[in-house]
């Protein structure tokens, strides 16, 4: 299948599930077509049982093949994402918030990361298989990044206050690039990859890529921003902001740094003050309108694929039985990591601990956690891990996604959100 047939079909099944939502589940879209790509993947892999000399899952695999999830979102549509969503957060909440949103991006992954390895790792031998230490390491820092990124806009619908917002936004903008660091050197130590690494090792490359992509990214958008200072067409900022998206990732991960921090910095500094001096009302809501659009389509498209994923796992007893036992311990260890890198506020400020509930209930897991597990080296442990990976990202998607309207309302009703703005 030629590119151009491949995206028709996947633009024309986007579309179709899009449409079927609206008309019957009338859920956030997202959500939406992930189901009816989840439901069409079942009906798929029914009849192949019932027919198995047609080979159904034949055609949809090799879509699948000639996608390649892994290399698309990471190496290219992760870039779009992350810098879409960027550019939506409020930069001036965002600083006054910036040590809870470090915390939780390095400290509170870096921690679930640990307990969510731990908690593996004492109960898969429960379940009949004992999984190695360094690869429940990596099982940690696939479903360690977060992705709440989908659900900011009903936060918004919401009322939630900019400063809380800031703090989802960040987090999940942040904790993706540190998530994919933590699992590029797990994957090394668990491979047999990196040998005798040591702890100084390790924190040195860390820095390197997450501090370096921050630096990388602060200096490609401010060239940017400077480029387009005395431009007064539309055209010409979004092909300079697309520019700035995909090459701040492309330099960055050439130069051995993190693609996806460079890229959330450069699209944060169109938030700043001092891109507002450079775009006048009509040019920002014209870039914020194409940019919406971009991110909206992406996310369809990325959604739709994870539930076509499904047809890629072979579903066994300890799968199931696994992905029961981490769903609740990834909450768990979710909401622990979250309380134990913002300790200090909820110390000083015992009324801030119900943040923590919207922060451990929409700690989503999405196209991040997929991707990496699909591209995890093919193997035993590989077809023990990655049922459980995607088990887990699929009922945070759907189960929690669509509560979390709920528990928003319960934990913050209208009459008192104005107090978290003090």
């Amino acid at each position: 299948m030629d590119t151009i047939s491949l995206l028709a079909l996947l633009l024309t099944l986007s579309a179709g599930f899009s449409i079927l939502n609206h008309q019957t589940l009338r859920i956030p879209v997202t959500i939406g077509v992930l189901i009816f790509s989840l439901l069409t993947s079942l009906v798929v892999m029914i009849l192949n049982l019932l027919l198995p000399a047609c080979d159904l899952q034949a055609f949809p695999r090799s879509v699948l093949g000639a996608i390649n999830l892994p290399a698309a979102l990471l190496n290219g549509a992760l870039s779009l994402l992350l810098f879409a969503g960027a550019m939506q957060v409020n930069v001036g909440h965002l600083r006054a918030k910036l040590m809870s949103v470090a915390t939780l991006s390095i400290l509170g992954t870096i921690l679930a990361v640990a307990f969510l390895a731990v908690a593996a790792w004492s109960v898969f031998p429960l379940l009949g298989h004992a999984v190695p230490f360094t690869w429940c390491i990596v099982l940690g820092a696939i479903l360690a990044p977060t992705d709440p990124v989908s659900v900011v806009g009903m936060l918004k619908r919401l009322g939630l206050p900019g400063p809380l917002q800031a703090v989802f936004a960040g987090e999940s903008l942040f904790n993706d690039g540190v998530g994919v660091v933590i699992f590029g050197v797990t994957i090394g130590l668990a491979t047999g990859g990196s040998h005798e690494v040591s702890a100084s090792e390790i924190v040195l490359s860390f820095c390197r890529e997450a501090i370096g992509g921050g630096l990388l990214g602060a200096l490609t958008g401010w060239i940017a921003l400077r480029v387009l200072k005395g431009q007064r067409d539309p055209h010409i900022d979004l092909l300079t902001s697309l520019a700035l998206a995909t090459g701040t990732f492309s330099i960055a991960n050439q130069l051995g740094m993190s693609g996806a921090i460079a890229v959330v910095v450069a699209g944060l500094s169109f938030g700043t003050s001092y891109s507002h001096s450079i775009f006048d009302d009509a040019s920002r809501k014209d870039l914020d309108v194409a940019w919406t659009l971009i991110d909206e389509v992406l996310n369809v498209l990325l959604f739709m694929l994870i539930g076509f994923e499904i047809l890629e796992i072979k579903p066994h007893l300890f799968a199931v039985l696994a992905t029961l036992a981490i769903i609740p311990l990834s909450i768990a260890v979710r909401a622990l990591s979250v309380l134990l890198s913002t300790l200090p506020a909820h110390l000083r400020q015992w009324e801030r601990g119900r943040v923590l509930g919207i922060l451990t209930w929409g700690g989503l897991r999405g196209g991040i956690s997929v991707s990496l597990a699909l591209g995890l080296p093919a193997g035993d442990l590989r077809e023990l891990l990655l049922p459980v990976c995607y088990g887990v990202v699929v009922f945070t998607i759907i189960a929690q996604g669509l509560t979390m309207e709920w528990v928003v309302r319960r934990l913050f009703p209208t009459t008192r959100l104005s107090s978290l703005d003090r």
